[in-house]
């Protein structure tokens, strides 16, 4: 367990969401064992001793997510004291963050007992794990994710004078966008591993480096996202839930015949890869969750469409972000699912499904698919300060 606490905390660091030395892990044996002796450590004990769970995590946020956490914690709670981002992470594994008020075990108990993860203003992020601390990580990953999202997607918002935020935003903004400007710009990675494919193994191996790059990059965050290529009559895809920077031993073969039941644990979007696949001759998808293809993909000023809400699976015009389109469409196989949605508008560079993320295809192997995805971010971030340019 002390090897996944250090895991974790690496994870925390090198995904930029938490400086060194700063997150607090407690995991419950027999005993408590903490990595680090921290002055809070008393009070998470208390906590973890009141839930069902075996691991937890404190951690201020680093910047840019610690103030606009904080911006949010303070002007953007409802009136039960909760913060509700509209992205798919949200709807599908939080539904809202409660905030609480003081760093007190009864309050903090409160919140977890509700929600997966707490934010205390001043303070930081506390999350829990009930089976490893990976779900600790992961949680406290989406809560960074999500409220960049909504913070930026208020901003749009804001500017346009639709819906105005209290308090002083452009300073949390400018942060923000300096941050997201240095992180793209130093994207300089490229696959290496390139068709013609001899076997298998050589597919596997490609799909490892490639979903190694696009975390490492910053186009996913905690293991959100999935990967395949189309060897033969086989798809190899990531598995369900699995790290897209951990994939050795995660990938299925699942043939499109259907003739094994190896697509039970593949990922769970496996159906539009396969479908995708069934439409054209491409043989590799990259998604990923690049944090202003999800922002832009959520803006519209037409807010007295009638299916204003109900974005995420109903729209009432095609979109465009430039040639890029966005499409409504759920996880999984729903009749308004991204299946449906995804592969028939895959005729460019990309797709991005709305408030979810951004699926790109390639035609042998992931060069051109990783190039997309990068190139696709990038024109959504700049497209996006054009938006909100004085």
């Amino acid at each position: 367990m002390d090897r996944l606490i250090k895991k974790y905390s690496r994870k925390l660091v090198s995904q930029k969401l938490c400086a060194e030395g700063v997150p607090v892990f407690g995991v419950l044996d027999d005993v408590t064992r903490w990595n680090s002796d921290a002055d809070e450590n008393e009070i998470l004990d208390r906590v973890m001793r009141g839930l069902s769970i075996n691991s937890i995590l404190f951690a201020p946020a680093a910047e840019p997510y610690c103030s606009i956490i904080d911006y949010l914690a303070e002007y953007s709670t409802d009136i039960n004291g909760q913060i509700r981002p509209d992205d798919t992470e949200t709807r599908t594994f939080f539904h809202d963050i409660p905030v609480i008020k003081s760093f007190t075990s009864d309050e903090i108990l409160s919140g977890l007992k509700k929600r997966k993860g707490v934010i205390i203003p001043g303070h930081g992020i506390v999350t829990y794990g009930t089976v490893t601390p990976e779900q600790a990580f992961v949680t406290f990953s989406s809560i960074c994710f999500t409220t960049f999202v909504k913070f930026m997607s208020d901003y749009y918002y804001h500017f346009k004078g639709i819906l105005r935020m209290k308090g002083s935003p452009e300073p949390v903004f400018n942060k923000a966008v300096r941050w997201y400007r240095d992180s793209l710009s130093a994207i300089n990675s490229s696959p290496l591993i390139n068709a013609p494919f001899k076997s298998g193994e050589d597919v596997i191996q490609a799909i490892i480096e490639t979903g190694r790059l696009t975390v490492e990059s910053g186009m996913v965050d905690s293991f959100f996202g999935n990967i395949s290529v189309k060897y033969g009559n086989t798809i190899y895809i990531s598995q369900t839930g699995s790290s897209l920077d951990e994939l050795s031993g995660c990938i299925d073969p699942c043939p499109m015949d259907n003739s094994t039941t190896n697509a039970i644990t593949a990922s769970s979007e496996f159906s539009a890869h396969k479908s995708l696949y069934s439409l054209t001759e491409r043989k590799s998808i990259l998604h990923g969750h690049p944090k202003f293809s999800v922002i832009m993909s959520m803006l519209c000023d037409d807010i007295l469409c009638a299916n204003r809400g109900e974005c995420h699976i109903k729209c009432s015009r095609k979109r465009y972000i430039e040639d890029v389109p966005v499409v409504p469409g759920e996880i999984g196989t729903g009749p308004d699912s991204l299946s449906r949605t995804m592969p028939s508008a895959m005729k460019g560079r990309g797709v991005i499904v709305w408030g979810h993320g951004l699926f790109t295809s390639g035609v042998e192997d992931f060069t051109d698919a990783y190039k997309n995805l990068v190139d696709i971010e990038k024109m959504c971030f700049e497209k996006y300060l054009s938006l909100v340019e004085r």
